[in-house]
């Protein structure tokens, strides 16, 4: 009889096939438990990107005419608006600083697998898809939402 354990999900991680009990976050990417160059932990990078999507209804606000979100309602198109403000954040920064305004606030930065900077088209591909956000909501063991796993990237503490 087949039994969960044998067919296994990624998204259980290491471990999950053999029932071996997994590491830390990041262990089987060859990365520390803690410190510098641990991975980043949900808590920080929900603080990061809250302080992103705050700067971005300002920019939005002030460029755009979005209205706030206690000063009004905002119409479908301002939500569009809005959403393409953070994505050129995350592509202009993430592609050139390694990390959002945000991600710098709380000490994390988005690498490569290899640990090298993002490349261009990894910024490009983890933001379409972190834009669609629901892939965003879904991570591995390692702390790593689909938008990082597509992209070969994963975020880091600075």
């Amino acid at each position: 009889m087949v039994d969960r354990k044998d067919i296994g999900s990624w998204l259980e991680g290491p471990g999950a096939r053999t029932g071996e009990p997994s590491g830390h976050p990041g262990e089987r990417l060859g990365m520390p438990a803690s410190g510098t160059g641990s991975v980043g932990r949900f808590g920080r990078r929900l603080v990061g990107v809250v302080i992103d999507w705050v700067v971005c209804q300002l920019i939005a606000s002030a460029l755009f005419h979005v209205p706030l979100p206690f000063r009004g309602v905002a119409s479908g198109s301002d939500s569009f608006l809005l959403l393409a403000v953070f994505a050129v954040e995350n592509l202009l920064l993430v592609g050139t600083l390694g990390s959002t305004l945000g991600h710098r606030l709380v000490g994390l930065r988005v690498v490569s697998l290899d640990g090298r900077a993002a490349r261009p088209f990894q910024v490009l591909v983890r933001t379409v898809l972190l834009c669609l956000f629901l892939p965003a909501m879904f991570w591995d063991k390692d702390g790593r939402g689909l938008h990082d796993k597509a992209a070969g990237t994963v975020i880091v503490r600075t």
